[in-house]
């Protein structure tokens, strides 16, 4: 979130377009979580897991391609790297969470 706000606050760039990409963080995990909650209460959902990830994919890839597409006018390019580096970030920081909540040996795991 600091590459975001410095993208958006830093007196070269003032400008909040880039703070848009919230949304897709926000966004992102929900069909993952809900596939799963789903999953776990019917038995084995393979369609429904593929079209969640689908889902998420399309608003990760959005995420990335919102920053690049605005600098093409309202924005500058070094406030699209610092989002595109936030992005990278963020996403990261999901992965881990989600491979830590639900590896079986992990005390985490009972979420």
């Amino acid at each position: 979130m600091t590459f975001i706000i410095l993208a958006c606050a830093l007196p070269q760039y003032k400008i909040w377009w880039p703070f848009m990409v919230v949304l897709f963080y926000l966004l992102a995990p929900l069909p993952t979580l809900i596939a799963r909650r789903h999953a776990e209460r019917t038995g084995t959902s393979n369609a429904s897991m593929d079209i969640a990830i689908f889902i998420t994919m399309s608003f990760v890839v959005s995420s990335f391609a919102l920053p690049i597409v605005l600098a093409r006018a309202p924005i500058q390019w070094g406030a699209c790297y610092l989002t595109l580096a936030g992005n990278v970030v963020v996403y990261l920081t999901y992965i881990g969470f989600f491979v830590t909540l639900y590896q079986e040996d992990s005390e985490y795991s009972m979420w």
